[in-house]
């Protein structure tokens, strides 16, 4: 078993962001090689570590040689190496993408953001891949960082969006932190498996302590996912940064953190710790209903394109937190097959966007009028990514909600599946207004005073194709929803321990 799998899929887009930084100083156009390069190796190897850890079980490294718990650990399960797969997937999309979306908006800035984007992927699959509760911490501030500087660098309001982000995004990380020193406090461990086993054998998992560590990561957790109402610095830093950066954050950061939410409810804390206390659950779930209610209602009354796409993706947060506090296996099953389904459909809408943007020069949603006529192959995947959101079989987005909602009927969870099909009504109404406006809609409206109506014609190749492999992910992960959910299923059953 090659264990040194686990570390490449961190150490090649580490040294790669190196790599691209100093080859940056000679040649730009080094920079996108080196980046594409490397986020294809790493995806390569995510591929063969899931396959190696499906078929013998998960896979340990011991990062200097250092035995856990003194030393960090890598841990990779099936589970998360299927999350390491969708990080480089959706990572590659947004790098093949990039090249076309910068030469528009940031031509010349290649040499910074590049080995900006590998650094964020390195984090994100850092997050995913330690089993150190510390060590995940570092990852998180990498992906931080390298986010708030690819949001920075763009244009307008780009810079007051990204402080709001830096002000939350540390709120959140402080959280964290502090949620971890309460469980080293108690366990004297920083390694996840550790503190799970010390808290069991000293039955320490119902303390004060414990309970307090808890809290504070999830809060933490929280804010990094962008979980209404803690979501104010989402919608503005991920509709304001370039396009060639939104495409990659916007599928992948609150996805990984939706993830580590998981793994901690899953694999630290157990699902009896969260079935010991009664009200959690009712709060959760509550708290996940105001998010879904009130991202949709924000989303229709948004006319930039890529803001409404983001309040779509706030109600889309509360969808998975609230499948978290079923605590039931059938609804953390459509949890993490809704991290794979949202990561293609946020993918796809933001390529989609990206695309529309790039074609018309303008972002407001009349930028869509005659969309169907002017650039049918874009529009077509634009629609294909919407009708997911809304849960239109086959589409991924169907299954992922029919899981959900099972879920939740299984715990008598009536007002989580309403607001589950309120937000999907919401969708369908924002989407039949834009599909209204791109087929049928002759009449003036006044932003067209402001647009230049007569630029048309589809968006360039460089973002096209992307766009359309992810609309085919859209597709080919809901018609495996049967095998695909089961498998799935079985996993977190054994991880969660249900029988």
């Amino acid at each position: 078993m090659n264990d040194q799998l686990a570390f490449f899929t961190v150490g090649i887009p580490l040294f790669g962001a190196i790599f691209a930084s100093l080859a940056g100083l000679w040649r730009a156009h080094w920079c996108q090689r080196i980046a594409q390069t490397a986020i294809v190796g790493t995806a390569i190897v995510t591929v063969g570590l899931f396959l190696q850890v499906n078929e013998v079980g998960a896979v340990h490294y011991q990062l200097g040689g250092w035995p856990a718990p003194i030393g960090i650990q890598f841990h990779v399960d099936p589970l998360n190496a299927l999350v390491l797969i969708v990080i480089t997937v959706f990572a590659g999309l947004a790098l093949w993408a990039a090249p076309t979306a910068l030469q528009d908006e940031l031509p010349g800035q290649e040499r910074f953001v590049y080995p900006l984007m590998l650094l964020l992927v390195t984090g994100l699959l850092g997050m995913t891949v330690t089993g150190d509760a510390f060590n995940l911490y570092v990852m998180l501030e990498i992906t931080s960082l390298s986010s708030y500087a690819l949001v920075a660098i763009g244009k307008g309001r780009a810079a007051v969006s990204c402080f709001t982000y830096i002000v939350m995004g540390t709120i959140g990380a402080s959280f964290y932190l502090l949620g971890v020193g309460y469980l080293y406090l108690k366990t004297g461990s920083l390694n996840m498996l550790d503190i799970k086993r010390v808290m069991l054998e000293g039955h320490l998992i119902q303390s004060q302590t414990s309970i307090t560590g808890f809290i504070l990561i999830t809060v933490g957790l929280w804010i990094k996912m962008g979980l209404f109402p803690l979501h104010g610095w989402l919608p503005n830093a991920y509709a304001f940064a370039p396009h060639a950066v939104t495409n990659l954050i916007a599928p992948l950061m609150t996805k990984v953190s939706v993830y580590v939410a998981v793994r901690y409810m899953l694999m630290v804390f157990t699902p009896d710790f969260m079935l010991a206390h009664e009200n959690w659950s009712d709060i959760g779930q509550i708290i996940a209903c105001v998010a879904i209610g009130a991202g949709s209602l924000i989303a229709y009354s948004q006319t930039d394109l890529k803001k409404l796409l983001c309040y779509l993706l706030v109600a889309e947060v509360g969808y998975m937190v609230g499948g978290m506090w079923l605590v039931n296996p059938v609804a953390f099953k459509g949890v993490i097959y809704h991290i794979v389904s949202d990561a293609a459909m946020t993918s796809c809408l933001f390529l989609g966007a990206a695309s529309v943007i790039q074609a018309t020069g303008h972002r407001h949603v009349h930028a869509l009028r005659h969309a169907a006529k002017t650039m049918p192959w874009t529009f077509a995947a634009f629609v294909l990514g919407f009708l997911s959101m809304i849960g239109v079989p086959p589409t991924c987005g169907f299954f992922s909600k029919w899981f959900l909602i099972s879920g939740a009927v299984a715990e008598g969870a009536w007002w989580y599946v309403a607001a589950l099909l309120f937000s999907s009504l919401m969708n369908a109404l924002i989407f039949f207004r834009l599909v209204e406006m791109a087929l049928f809609s002759d009449v003036a409206h006044p932003a067209d005073e402001v647009m230049d109506m007569g630029k048309n014609g589809e968006a360039a190749i460089g973002l096209r194709l992307p766009l359309w492999v992810s609309s085919l992910f859209v597709l080919g992960i809901g018609l495996a929803a049967q095998p695909f959910g089961g498998w799935i299923e079985r996993i977190v059953r054994q991880v969660g321990g249900w029988p």
